[in-house]
């Protein structure tokens, strides 16, 4: 009965995205878990999508001559191969994907790589969230998370994301969409935007090619 009951396009969506529900048990244990059986950060952080991340993160740090930054949710290390960074840090949740980034930046003493628990009150001059703030689900989480990356900057902060409240019935239980820049405007007034950059590959009609994100850059005022 629910097999057939699938096949109803609307109906279909929300009784697979209930089923999906049933075993996300949070944002934290999905990443964790992912890492632990042998997944990756996604496709936002491979091939095109990784180069256009690259480029644009690349041209701000050296036109603002950025000496030091800070990522939030560094993943498996396969973006920070296309940033050319000088002094960097990258924290994640999962103890495996710390790991990953350790062994293959060994050789690189520019790079650190440290639990999320260890943040306490490091800072840079550039803090970055890239494809991060859409896997936040849980509010008390996202705020956290949030504090943390604007404390962490003492000039800039990057953030690649989606901007919208809009959340389909056809997102997988690890997405969910938020219009970050309403937390900024209520809690950090001492950040202003300075840009907006559209993808260059936006998410396409069928879903299975492009990103849901755009670029979006603060300034300490």
């Amino acid at each position: 009965m629910i097999n057939a009951l699938k096949k109803i396009p609307f109906l279909g969506s929300i009784l697979s995205k209930l089923a999906g529900n049933k075993k996300f048990d949070g944002s934290e244990n999905y990443w964790i878990k992912r890492y632990q059986k042998g997944g990756n950060s996604g496709d936002g952080s491979y091939n095109e999508l990784a180069e256009f991340k690259g480029k644009i993160i690349n041209d701000f740090a050296e036109k603002n001559h950025i000496q030091s930054s800070i990522e939030l949710g560094c993943g498996d290390g396969n973006q920070l191969k296309y940033l050319k960074l000088q002094k960097y840090t990258g924290y994640d949740v999962s103890p495996d994907a710390v790991e990953l980034c350790r062994q293959l930046f060994s050789k690189d003493a520019s790079k650190t790589f440290k639990h999320i628990s260890a943040l306490a009150n490091d800072t840079a001059e550039l803090s970055m969230s890239l494809d991060v703030i859409y896997h936040l689900i849980e509010d008390e989480v996202y705020a956290q998370y949030m504090n943390n990356l604007f404390q962490a900057s003492t000039k800039y902060v990057i953030v690649y994301a989606s901007n919208t409240n809009e959340n389909p019935a056809s997102l997988a239980p690890h997405v969910k969409n938020r219009k970050f820049t309403d937390w900024i405007e209520k809690n950090r007034k001492d950040f202003i935007q300075i840009a907006h950059i559209p993808n260059e590959y936006p998410l396409r009609a069928d879903g299975k090619k492009g990103s849901i994100a755009d670029f979006y850059i603060f300034s300490k005022a």
